[in-house]
C-alpha cells in the first residue's frame, strides 16, 4: 500500500501546473509544493495515510498560510500579565503610538534637530532614566541577557566574576547565567553554597584578577527555608573596600513600590551597586530591552565596547522605550498596562453578565493569576474568572486561539477559564462575540 501510495505522489512540475495554484507566485508555489509533499512522504512512511488527499489544496493552503502574518495581536485571557508566549508586556498607547510615529517615516534617531549635526541615539531615554534612578548615567541594550553579557564583556573579560551559587539562575529559552558569563570572556568564581551565602564568601574570593562582584536578584525562583544572602550594601562595603565594582543583575526592574518584595531599582543604587541592569519588557512594562544604569564610568566603559553595536536597540525600541520612562516621569503609572493589571481589584462582572445568554454554563469563580515572564515568582494574583462549563474546554479553546484576533484562554478544572485581568479595553466585546459563535449561539 504505501508504495503504491508513494507512486500517486505527484512531482513538482505537475502540481505547479495545477489551475488552482496558476496565480501563486512560482517561487511560493514550489517551496509549498515541496513542503507539502515531504510531509506526505512522512506520513506515508508511518504508516498514517491510506488515501491521498488533494494534494494541490494542500499546496494552495499551505501557500496561503505563509502569506499571511504569523505574527499578530491576540487577546491574553489567561490572566497571567507578563506572558512570555504571547510577548510579555502590552505597550502603554503612548508607547504604540511613539512607535508608529517612528516606524511611518524617518526620524532624528542620530541627529540633534537643534544643530543639525549627529547626536545620541539613547539621548531619549539616558534623562529619564537619570530623573528616576538618580544615576550619573545609563544606556539601552536589546534585552537583560545582552546587558549582562555587555557588561562582563567590558568590565571583566579576562578576569574573575565572583558570584554566589545559589544566584547562578536559567533564565527562559535554557540561557544560564554561566554560559553568559562564558560566552563574555569572563572567568566566573563560585563562592557559598545554594541557600547560604554570606559577605564573607565573597571578601575571601578577591584576588588580583578579579575584575567584578556579581550579584543576581532571583526574579525567576525562591529559595525558601534555611538561607541567607548578603544584602547590596554589605556586598558594597566588600567591594568597594577592594577597589572593585559591584554589578546588579535586577532582572524584572522594578520602578515603582507596590509589586510584591521586588526590590526597587533606585534603591539598589542608593544602597551601593555601582552598576545594574533590568529588563524593559517585565515589571517596567516597556518593549523589550536591556537597561544598564549606575556610574558614569562603567556605563561609558559598556557604551564603548565593541559588543555594544551588536546589542544596541533599535529606532522602535527607543521610541516605545523613552515614551514607557516619560509616562513614569509624569507619574501616570496608571497608563502603563503591566503596572494597572498588576494592582487592579479584578471585575468580571462585565463578561459574566455578558456571557449568561451565551448556551453554556457560566459561573463566577475565585482564582489565581501570574504576574509571569519570570518576575515575582510564587506571587499570585488573587483574581475572580469566568468559567465556562458545557463544551469540551479543549475544544473551545482551539477555536478561540482559531478566531480573528486570536483569544488565548486557560483549561483547568473541567472548564474553560476567562480571566478579565489581562483584557485589554474593548477585549470584552470580542470575547463575547466570539465565544457565541463558537457554541452557534452568536
Amino acid at each position: 500500500m504505501s508504495q503504491a501510495l508513494f507512486r500517486q505522489l505527484p512531482k513538482v512540475d505537475r502540481l505547479l501546473a495545477e489551475p488552482l495554484l496558476a496565480e501563486l507566485p512560482t517561487a511560493l508555489a514550489t517551496e509549498a509544493a515541496r513542503d507539502v509533499l515531504d510531509e506526505l512522504r512522512g506520513e506515508i512512511r508511518a504508516g498514517r495515510l491510506t488515501v491521498l488527499p488533494d494534494v494541490p489544496r494542500l499546496v494552495l493552503d499551505r501557500a496561503d498560510a505563509w502569506r499571511r502574518m504569523r505574527l499578530r495581536g491576540v487577546i491574553n485571557a489567561t490572566g497571567v500579565v507578563l506572558h512570555t508566549n504571547l510577548g510579555r508586556a502590552p505597550l502603554a498607547d503612548e508607547a504604540a503610538r511613539a512607535i508608529s510615529d517612528v516606524a511611518r517615516g524617518y526620524s532624528n534617531c542620530e541627529m540633534e534637530l537643534s544643530t543639525g549635526q549627529r547626536g545620541g541615539r539613547l539621548d531619549g531615554v539616558r534623562g529619564p532614566l537619570r530623573a528616576l534612578l538618580g544615576c550619573e548615567d545609563a544606556i539601552a541594550v536589546n534585552n537583560n541577557a545582552a546587558a549582562v553579557l555587555l557588561i562582563l564583556s567590558a568590565l571583566a573579560k579576562g578576569r574573575e566574576a565572583i558570584v554566589s551559587r545559589g544566584e547562578l539562575v536559567e533564565i527562559g529559552g535554557s540561557f544560564r547565567v554561566p554560559d553568559v558569563c562564558s560566552q563574555s570572556g569572563a572567568r566566573l568564581v563560585e563562592v557559598g553554597t545554594t541557600n547560604r551565602t554570606r559577605a564573607a564568601d565573597y571578601e575571601a574570593a578577591i584576588t588580583d584578577d578579579t575584575g567584578v562582584l556579581l550579584r543576581v536578584h532571583p526574579s525567576n525562583f525562591r529559595i525558601l527555608g534555611f538561607t541567607e544572602r548578603p544584602s547590596t550594601s554589605e556586598l558594597a562595603e566588600v567591594a568597594h573596600a577592594a577597589g572593585l565594582p559591584l554589578v546588579e543583575d535586577l532582572g524584572s526592574g522594578a520602578l515603582v513600590a507596590g509589586l510584591g518584595d521586588e526590590p526597587l531599582v533606585g534603591d539598589v543604587l542608593t544602597d551601593g551597586a555601582d552598576l545594574v541592569c533590568f529588563s524593559g519588557d517585565k515589571l517596567l512594562g516597556g518593549p523589550q530591552a536591556g537597561i544598564l544604569a549606575g556610574r558614569a564610568d562603567l556605563v561609558r566603559a559598556c557604551r564603548r565596547h565593541p559588543l555594544y553595536r551588536a546589542l544596541r536597540l533599535d529606532k522602535l525600541g527607543l521610541a516605545g522605550l523613552e515614551a514607557t520612562l516619560l509616562l513614569y516621569v509624569a507619574g501616570d503609572h496608571e497608563a502603563i498596562p503591566t503596572l494597572r493589571m498588576l494592582r487592579c481589584e479584578v471585575d468580571p462582572g462585565e463578561l459574566f453578565e455578558a456571557l449568561k445568554g451565551c448556551g453554556l454554563e457560566v459561573t463566577l469563580e475565585d482564582d489565581v493569576g501570574y504576574t509571569g515572564g519570570g518576575a515575582l515568582p510564587g506571587l499570585g494574583l488573587p483574581t475572580r474568572v469566568v468559567a465556562l462549563r458545557g463544551t469540551p474546554p479543549d475544544d473551545l479553546a482551539a477555536t478561540l486561539r482559531e478566531n480573528t484576533p486570536p483569544i488565548v484562554a486557560r483549561v483547568a478544572r473541567d472548564a474553560l477559564l476567562l480571566d478579565p485581568r489581562t483584557l485589554l479595553d474593548g477585549d470584552v466585546a470580542v470575547v463575547v462575540e466570539a465565544v457565541c459563535r463558537a457554541v452557534g449561539t452568536g
